[in-house]
C-alpha cells in the first residue's frame, strides 16, 4: 500500500516552500518551527554568514546527528548479538 503524500506550505527564513511528503501537518509544522529556530541560532552566533551558508551548516548538523544515530544503532545491534 502506497503512503499518501501531502502538500504543505512551509515558511522557512521568510520564504515559502511547498513540501510534499507522507508527514502529518503537525509533523511538518514542528519540523518547520525547529528548522527556523536553528537557523536563527546559527545566524545569531555568526551574523556574517549568508542564509545559504547557515543552511549548509544546519544541513551538516542534521546529517551529523543522523550518522551518530546510525553508529549508535549499529553498536547496540552488535552488543545484542
Amino acid at each position: 500500500m502506497a503512503t499518501q503524500k501531502r502538500r504543505f506550505k512551509a515558511e522557512i527564513a521568510g520564504k515559502t516552500y511547498t513540501i510534499i511528503g507522507p508527514g502529518t501537518p503537525e509533523h511538518f509544522k514542528a519540523t518547520t518551527a525547529l528548522l527556523n529556530q536553528q537557523l536563527e541560532q546559527i545566524k545569531a552566533l555568526a551574523p556574517e554568514l549568508s542564509l545559504q551558508d547557515a543552511a549548509v551548516l544546519l544541513a551538516f548538523n542534521a546529517v551529523s546527528d543522523r550518522v551518530k544515530e546510525a553508529a549508535s544503532e549499529a553498536n547496540q545491534a552488535q552488543e545484542d548479538k
